[in-house]
């Protein structure tokens, strides 16, 4: 499980340290792509994988799901760390999420997410204002 909260900077060639406490996680091989919020998503090759899976079970007849998993989909590429422990971030996922020099890299759950370093922190103290109100909203007993 990736968790956690940790801060790295890209460099002039686009790469950027993925943190050792999820280095082993991901076993070199990782899938990166567009994520939610203009973030990105990188994922273990496994997990990966299940989320391809659980797209593939939704009827193509439906055009809300063609959508979803085309711009999901296309936004993704295998990649493999190097012996530094870097992973090249393709010029569009970097023009995608907005990401400058500073990033923030964070664990949550199944996947990584990678956000620029302000563009995170706007996030989270909009959300911190109201996580009391968001977690009145989760159901954990299902």
């Amino acid at each position: 499980m990736f968790i956690g909260e940790y801060h790295f900077n890209l460099d002039d060639k686009n790469r950027i340290f993925i943190p050792t406490e999820f280095r082993s996680l991901l076993k070199d091989k990782l899938v990166i792509n567009r994520g939610i919020e203009r973030c990105l998503f990188v994922y273990p090759t496994d997990e990966w994988n299940k989320v391809v899976n659980k797209l593939n079970t939704l009827s193509f007849t439906k055009k809300v799901n063609r959508e979803f998993s085309r711009m999901f989909m296309s936004g993704a590429y295998n990649k493999e760390m190097d012996s530094q422990g870097r992973i090249t971030i393709d010029k569009l996922l970097v023009e995608y999420a907005g990401l400058s020099k500073e990033c923030v890299i964070i664990g949550v759950g199944e996947r990584i997410e990678i956000w620029d370093k302000e563009a995170w922190l706007k996030y989270y103290q909009e959300r911190q204002a109201t996580l009391d109100e968001i977690s009145e909203r989760i159901d954990f007993d299902d």
